[in-house]
C-alpha cells in the first residue's frame, strides 16, 4: 500500500477547501490531510469538521510544529504568503504554496531564499500547468507541430464585482496578480521560460488604486511577440492562441483550467473527472493535477517540480510586477 504524503492546510477560507475536496479524487492511500490551522479556533474546526480532518489549530505556528505532517499547502491570503510559507519550510515542512507565491519581486525572491536554505520542496500551486491539457500543448510545441513561435494572444476575464478581495489593496487586489497571472503564465510556458525583452502595459484603476482591466505587450527574442488581456469587470474569450510559421495551437475556455487543445494534428480533450465533491470556484477539481505532481516531486526526492521551477516562478512574479507597476497599482509592500 502506499505511505501517504501527509498534509496540513494554512488557512480555512474557500481555496483551502477546493484543494482538500480535489484531493478526494486521488487513489486513497496517497495523500491525508492530518490538520488544518486558521486565524481563529472556530474556522479551523468548522473546516475540519467538513473535510473530516482529525486536528485543527487555531494559529499557523501549532500547524509548522506538528510532526505529523509532511508537506503544508498554504491558502492564506496572498499578502500572508511569505510570513506564513516562511514559517512552514524553517520548520521543515515542504510547501504547495497558492499563487501568487507573494505580492513582488522582493517578497519572492526572500521566499524562494528560505526554500533553498531550509531545503525542502517549494512549489508556487500555478496548477494549470499539471492539467494534461497543458502537457499536451508542450508536448506538440516540443514536436514543433506549429514551426517556429511567432505570436501568442491570450486572455482572462470575468465579471467579479463581488469577492471584496479583488477590490482592496490591503488585501493584495487587483486583476494582474490574480488573474492576469493565468495567461502570462501561459506565454512563459511557450516562450521556454524567457524574461521577454520588454514589457508595455496599462490598464485601468479602479476607486481603490487597484488595477481592475489591464492590456501587456511582451517582446522577446526570435521575433516572437506575445498579447495578453485580464479583466475582472467583463467576461472575456478566456482562450489563447498560439501562432507559428506552419499553423496554429488553440487552448479553448477556460484558460486557466483548460481540457482541450486543437491544431493541425487534432484535437486533445480530456474533461476533468466528476467527484461528486462540491467546489467553490468552477473547475476546481483540477488542484488534483498538482497534488499529483507534488507527490512525485518528493517521492523522487526533487526541491522543485520540473513543470514549475523556481526559476519558472521569480520570472513570472517579475512580469506581472511590471505589468500592474506600469497599469498603476503599487502595494503597501513595495515600499518596504
Amino acid at each position: 500500500m502506499a505511505t501517504p504524503l501527509r498534509w496540513g492546510i494554512a488557512g480555512a477560507g474557500m481555496i483551502s477547501s477546493d484543494f482538500c475536496a480535489s484531493l478526494k479524487a486521488l487513489p486513497a492511500g496517497e495523500h491525508e490531510v492530518v490538520a488544518v490551522a486558521a486565524r481563529s479556533i472556530d474556522s479551523a474546526k468548522k473546516f475540519a469538521a467538513r473535510h473530516k480532518i482529525k486536528k485543527a489549530y487555531g494559529a499557523y505556528v501549532e500547524l509548522s510544529k506538528d510532526p505529523d505532517i509532511d508537506i503544508v499547502y498554504v491558502g492564506v491570503i496572498q499578502n500572508f504568503h511569505l510570513e506564513v510559507a516562511s514559517m512552514m519550510m524553517k520548520a521543515g515542512k515542504h510547501m504547495l504554496c497558492e499563487k501568487p507565491l507573494c505580492m513582488n519581486v522582493r517578497e519572492t525572491k526572500e521566499l524562494l531564499a528560505v526554500a533553498k536554505q531550509s531545503k525542502v520542496f517549494m512549489m508556487e500551486a500555478v496548477w494549470s500547468r499539471f492539467f494534461p491539457a497543458y502537457k499536451e500543448l508542450g508536448r506538440r510545441l516540443k514536436a514543433g507541430e506549429i514551426g517556429d513561435v511567432v505570436s501568442v494572444i491570450a486572455s482572462f476575464g470575468r465579471d467579479l464585482p463581488d469577492i471584496t478581495r479583488l477590490h482592496a489593496k490591503e488585501t493584495g487586489g487587483g486583476v494582474t496578480l490574480d488573474i492576469a497571472l493565468y495567461p502570462t503564465q501561459l506565454t512563459c510556458l511557450v516562450m521556454g521560460g524567457e524574461m521577454p525583452e520588454k514589457i508595455l502595459a496599462t490598464g485601468h484603476l479602479n476607486e481603490n488604486g487597484v488595477d481592475e482591466t489591464i492590456t501587456a505587450s511582451l517582446l522577446y527574442s526570435k521575433r516572437r511577440v506575445a498579447s495578453i488581456t485580464a479583466s475582472f469587470r467583463a467576461d472575456l474569450p478566456s482562450e489563447a492562441y498560439i501562432v507559428g510559421t506552419k499553423g496554429t495551437l488553440k487552448v479553448p475556455y477556460p484558460i486557466w483550467a483548460a481540457d482541450k487543445v486543437e491544431g493541425p494534428s487534432g484535437n486533445f480533450c480530456q474533461p476533468l473527472p466528476v467527484t461528486g465533491e462540491e467546489f467553490v470556484y468552477p473547475f476546481g477539481q483540477g488542484m488534483m493535477y498538482e497534488a499529483m505532481e507534488v507527490r512525485r516531486c518528493i517521492k523522487e526526492g526533487l526541491l522543485e517540480s520540473p513543470g514549475m521551477t523556481h526559476k519558472d516562478t521569480l520570472t513570472l512574479a517579475t512580469i506581472l510586477e511590471s505589468i500592474r507597476k506600469q497599469a498603476g497599482t503599487v502595494y503597501p509592500q513595495d515600499s518596504v
